[in-house]
């Protein structure tokens, strides 16, 4: 056989590489060869360029990019756990008890896959509120926005569905107080529950639905949407950080703003970033056990029995509302409001501008400040002075617990608004902003209240006494 039918072993490694690669190569190479290659994968993922000011890190502290790696630990740290557990009640908990003294480095796996989990809904969260407090939603961002709330209740559902798995106490009463919150939907309410649940109640068929949820259609929709969100976010281009003047943070006084190659400015610190992050979730996950109680016991209900954390702020409005209200409606203003809210119209240019301007972070610290004091405030009336459905015995509850308190904390924000914009004589951008910090501030509070002020019978407690 000739030599030209017979490659040399270089000449074939050339070939791999140009199979992979079509661009130019430099012929002999191979640092050349992978840094061709390595940059056009991150170029899916980045632009060539990026403006300077936003490789600032206190402008995004990174949130996107973690939420990223913390989707990649958890399909890791799932993949392998797939491995050693079977969704059944009869062998779900002692999976997990294998995990914890059989199987190597299992209650490190568990706990990687618990914590990241968690984090992620606390990551994917501040993203949110990042994005909106720099002004990232507006034109030509507004649909990407709205991918990020979907993917928010994605991040919430994967968490959920997970929660179930180990079938342990703490798993089979917190998704069967969280599954309740469906049938309050009217109408289709129960027939919603009975068909997510599997039957009436938690059950065999609840875990197994709950399973394929978590390892299969929830993922599958998460990284579908994630790939969209992220290409946008590549042709919506980033938002570039301002100081309050509107100049350009970073950029000399009156200059074009100066741009940078993604590789290295941009890859770098991401990299130091993802390894920073990796190694400090590690450390939480070596020192901190994922919780395991005893196995479920569908006879016996702890007292109180409390959805997952992240829930409890619905929770504590049931306590508050009627339950149409607590689960349904007040939810479904708030998500309705955080999408039509890039629509709107904006009388400011205040986009790469933390708080909008000098005055939004007065009247966001003052909405802060407000709603540390009126929520345990309106919590505490609620729980020991008034009873409305008591007060009012000829209206149905729906009115007295439900339209009634809705509409009166509806003239409240009301005044609120008003009064701010008056005071501060603030735009409509700032005074919005300052309701939305209020807002969400006060369902920050309220989950607080629900995981560590609520005892036995839901009653208000010291924490150390819950505890």
């Amino acid at each position: 056989m000739s030599d030209e039918l017979d490659p040399r072993p270089e000449d074939l490694k050339q070939r791999v590489w140009e199979s992979i690669q079509r661009d130019e190569l430099p012929p002999r190479d191979d640092r050349g060869r992978m840094r061709v290659v390595m940059n056009n994968l991150v170029l899916h993922l980045h632009p060539s360029k990026v403006a300077k000011p936003t490789l600032k890190f206190t402008y995004t502290w990174g949130l996107g990019g973690l939420a990223l790696l913390l989707v990649l630990l958890l399909a890791i740290t799932g993949v392998m756990l797939m491995f050693v557990y079977t969704p059944s009640p009869e062998t779900a908990y002692q999976d997990m008890l294998r995990l914890q003294t059989e199987v190597w480095f299992g209650q490190l796996i568990r706990n990687l896959h618990h914590w990241s989990g968690n984090l992620l809904v606390v990551v994917a969260f501040l993203h949110l509120l990042r994005v909106f407090f720099t002004g990232g939603f507006r034109t030509p961002r507004e649909f990407n926005w709205i991918l990020g709330i979907i993917l928010l209740l994605l991040v919430i559902g994967a968490n959920f569905t997970g929660y179930l798995l180990p079938w342990d106490q703490l798993a089979y009463w917190a998704v069967t107080v969280g599954s309740s919150l469906l049938s309050y939907i009217p109408l289709i309410g129960e027939g919603l529950r009975s068909f997510l649940l599997g039957g009436p109640e938690v059950g065999a068929a609840t875990l197994t639905n709950f399973y394929g949820l978590h390892v299969a259609i929830i993922p599958l929709a998460l990284m579908g949407i994630v790939s969209f969100h992220i290409w946008r976010v590549r042709k919506d281009t980033l938002t570039v950080p301002h100081k309050l003047d509107g100049t350009v943070d970073g950029a000399p006084d009156g200059g074009q703003i100066e741009k940078v190659t993604t590789l290295p400015h941009l890859v770098s610190r991401e990299l130091v970033f993802a390894l920073v992050m990796t190694g400090a979730i590690l450390l939480w996950s070596l020192w901190v056990n994922a919780p395991l109680e005893a196995a479920a016991n569908p006879d016996h209900s702890p007292n109180p029995a409390k959805a997952a954390w992240y829930f409890m702020g619905l929770q504590e409005l049931l306590l508050h509302f009627h339950p149409v209200f607590g689960a349904i409606i007040i939810p479904a203003l708030g998500l309705g409001a955080l999408v039509i809210l890039p629509y709107q119209h904006f009388d400011l240019s205040a986009e790469g501008i933390w708080f909008r301007s000098r005055k939004g972070r007065r009247m966001a610290l003052l909405a802060v400040l407000a709603a540390l004091v009126a929520v345990p405030l309106l919590v505490l009336l609620d729980e020991y002075v008034l009873d409305l459905p008591g007060m009012l015995p000829s209206l149905p509850t729906i009115i007295s617990n439900g339209w009634l308190p809705l509409a009166a904390l509806a003239l409240l924000l009301i005044g609120y608004y008003d009064m701010m914009k008056r005071v501060f004589k603030a735009t409509a951008c700032e005074t919005r902003q300052s309701v939305f910090v209020l807002l969400v501030t006060a369902f920050i509070v309220l989950t607080i209240i629900g995981v560590a002020f609520r005892g036995e019978g839901m009653a208000l407690m010291l924490p150390w006494e819950v505890l």
